[in-house]
């Protein structure tokens, strides 16, 4: 029997009786629809919609242009965010196009998910690959993806082990778990005294344990109680880092290289250096941060390689599926990463058979393409261009390294938010972080040609800034 006939007469089966009835029969006959919707040849699963019998009916109607978008999405979801006001609707390389059919460069990349652009077919064909071979069991079993992943990366950053989570947020808080656990095991802190230390600007996420340790006001209030003992100092510090890591209660140091979110910040050259000597010194793990600036994203493999220096915990992040899901990896040799024992941490998603080998594939793809190259010439390119040719009484800051930079305006000259719109108009997608800041972060693929076109957008929609009336 063909799949269509099986599912016309799967159709005619259920078209009567309540929805429950109806699903109740589904479950019945659950080897029938199986049977039929599964395992005919190469056929497809088609969607099951409990609300209807129909499985060619869309489930929702599609909006028909970027302001239905806008208000569609506005009454059904919580405002938790503040979108630059563009649909987008398909994207291919370093192009994204918005439901009224409007392309657009994007020097965004989903916070720098997109290292490797949008739908990069080596990425794709990798998913789609996996997909129909085996894509989730749980950590509860073995699958034959999990060691193969864990072999290559531990050995392409040189660490022991690696512990494999889904988001940075998820990573983040590994991290910090791994550190105490550790202090307690193996520093010997006393019981509910561990203490870690953050650096001002920090950002790795929205959870309580990332808001705790963040000096954002409108990440932080009104969510407390904070968790304890996370501390605070100055980014780019050392005297301040040694004051606080000369308390014995300290597990950790977790610090991003560059820091992201706070607008591309580079500190000085040899703070890593130092942050590693003093870590050492005082028996206190440094975690370095690098869901962000990992995996090429500034000219270097990882952020700390410029400085030729080692962490004890290397958080992994955003790009590392090639930026079609969620896949997060902490990585730390075995006197670190052993103190956690079967049932201390987990995941369910975790370390998937489609995470594993999108894993692979991604970082294979970026070795083979040199995006760390590209992003230290394209990096070069930006900066420079910008430097050079932006009204510097506008823009008096232009800084990054690599693919992740961000200019700092003058608030009183430029509306950063209304800047990005004005971008938007003349075809360049990108986000401002503050009211002084917008960041650039395009995906590592991108070309002399299109980092140019970009460039010129950018500078244009800056010089010819006009403030909006109030």
């Amino acid at each position: 029997m063909s799949t269509a006939l099986g599912i016309r007469r799967l159709n005619s089966k259920y078209a009567s009786g309540s929805i429950s009835e109806k699903m109740a029969m589904l479950q019945k006959n659950s080897a029938e629809v199986v049977r039929h919707l599964g395992l005919v040849g190469n056929a497809s699963f088609p969607r099951l919609i409990s609300t209807t019998v129909s499985l060619s009916e869309p489930a929702v109607p599609k909006a028909a242009t970027s302001k239905e978008v806008f208000e569609r999405e506005y009454k059904s979801t919580a405002h938790n965010y503040d979108p630059l006001p563009v649909a987008i609707s398909k994207g291919e390389g370093v192009y994204m196009w918005d439901v009224d059919g409007k392309k657009y460069l994007d020097f965004f990349a989903g916070y720098a998910t997109l290292s490797h652009g949008h739908c990069h077919p080596t990425i794709v064909e990798a998913m789609r690959k996996q997909v129909g071979i085996l894509h989730h069991t749980s950590r509860a079993i073995y699958h034959d993806k999990m060691y193969e992943f864990a072999e290559y990366i531990t050995k392409k950053f040189n660490f022991d082990k690696v512990l494999t989570m889904n988001t940075g947020a998820e990573g983040g808080e590994t991290a910090v778990k791994l550190a105490r656990k550790w202090g307690y095991r193996v520093k010997k802190i006393p019981e509910n005294k561990a203490k870690t230390i953050f650096a001002h600007g920090n950002f790795w996420g929205r959870t309580i344990a990332a808001i705790s340790s963040s000096s954002s006001p409108t990440s932080k209030d009104e969510f407390g109680p904070h968790v304890p003992e996370f501390h605070n100092i100055p980014y780019n510090d050392i005297p301040a880092l040694e004051e606080k890591l000369k308390d014995p209660h300290v597990c950790a140091f977790m610090v991003e290289p560059i820091q992201g979110e706070a607008g591309a910040v580079v500190p000085d050259e040899g703070y890593l250096k130092k942050v590693r000597e003093l870590c050492t010194k005082y028996n206190v793990l440094w975690i370095a941060d690098e869901v962000q600036t990992g995996l090429c994203r500034t000219g270097k493999f990882l952020a700390v390689h410029h400085e030729n220096v080692k962490p004890d915990i290397l958080i992994l992040g955003k790009a590392l599926s090639g930026g079609v899901m969620p896949v997060s990896a902490v990585l730390a040799d075995d006197p670190v990463m052993e103190v956690f024992t079967p049932g201390t941490h987990g995941s369910t998603y975790g370390g998937n058979p489609l995470a594993c080998h999108l894993g692979i594939v991604s970082l294979e793809s970026m070795t083979e393409g040199k995006f760390d190259e590209n992003a230290k010439k394209m990096g070069d390119l930006f900066m420079s261009e910008l430097s050079s040719r932006l009204d510097r009484k506008k823009v008096p800051i232009v800084r990054g390294r690599g693919l992740l930079n961000a200019i700092v305006v003058d608030p009183e000259q430029i509306d950063t938010k209304y800047a990005t719109i004005a971008m938007r108009d003349r075809g360049l997608i990108t986000k401002h972080i503050n009211e002084k800041v917008i960041r650039f972060s395009p995906a590592l693929i991108i070309t002399e040609e299109q980092m140019r076109a970009g460039i010129d957008i950018i500078v244009d929609a800056l010089n010819n800034f006009k403030m909006p009336a109030k």
